[in-house]
């Protein structure tokens, strides 16, 4: 993968957590949850439909991904009092599931070898689930282990580069490399995007959800755009 997808990937992180923010303060609940898993739905039959990468396809399922993944952690612990701590470790049994459903049946996690669709299903799939374990993680620091959400952001800044350092200089298996990256990238950037939103009560700028959502909208699109006309996110012919 390329620098602009990991860019693009940490942006969508963030405004996949304060969009969703705030379109549960701003809708009823479960109106803001029917209306972003529709669009999330359509977003996806696109990215279906599709025969090759396609920028804005792909980064509009991943946006909605966020938000969707975002709401349904959020559920467990807002809508059902499931502790921070308890629904990050469901999370992670999900997503142990999934991988290794996806190996046995594949044989392989690349994502280079994403040419089919029952391995695009289980792309997606994933790429759901780490959604939501990144959603309970960056919570359970920043709130239940009392870090707030700047330091949090830090700590996972350093544990998104730990893996690229560690395969650099120790050969850390790639595939293990890409997938603990990816996990990392939703708590890095949405505890930022949160660090910038909430009150300054919760440690926060005050910039408020909405306001931080449509700066990261216009600069994704911005990227977007650039991607869709350079292809520079494009490596080794692979699927996402």
């Amino acid at each position: 993968m390329t620098v602009y997808f990991w860019i693009t990937k940490v942006l969508t992180t963030g405004m996949g957590e304060t969009t969703s923010d705030f379109l549960a303060h701003q809708l009823n609940p479960i109106i803001a949850v029917g209306l972003a898993g529709i669009v999330l739905a359509a977003a996806l039959v696109l990215q279906f439909k599709a025969r090759q990468y396609v920028p804005w396809i792909y980064w509009t399922a991943v946006v909605m991904v966020s938000v969707f993944g975002t709401m349904a952690a959020d559920i467990l612990h807002v809508g059902l009092g499931v502790p921070y701590f308890a629904s990050t470790t469901f999370f992670v049994i999900v997503l142990a599931v999934i991988f290794a459903v996806w190996y046995a049946s594949e044989k392989t996690l690349s994502i280079h070898s994403i040419h089919t669709r029952r391995r695009e299903l289980f792309y997606w799939a994933t790429v759901m689930a780490t959604f939501a374990l990144g959603t309970a993680a960056g919570d359970l620091t920043a709130v239940s282990m009392h870090l707030g959400y700047f330091s949090s952001g830090v700590m996972f800044a350093v544990l998104f580069a730990l893996p690229a350092l560690l395969y650099r200089l120790f050969g850390l298996n790639e595939i293990f490399s890409f997938w603990f990256a990816y996990v990392v990238t939703r708590p890095f950037g949405a505890s930022f995007a949160d660090w910038m939103g909430v009150s300054k009560a919760r440690g926060g700028l005050a910039l408020g959800t909405g306001s931080v959502s449509l700066a990261l909208a216009v600069v994704i699109a911005g990227f977007v755009c650039y991607l869709a006309v350079s292809r520079k996110d494009v490596a080794h012919g692979a699927t996402g």
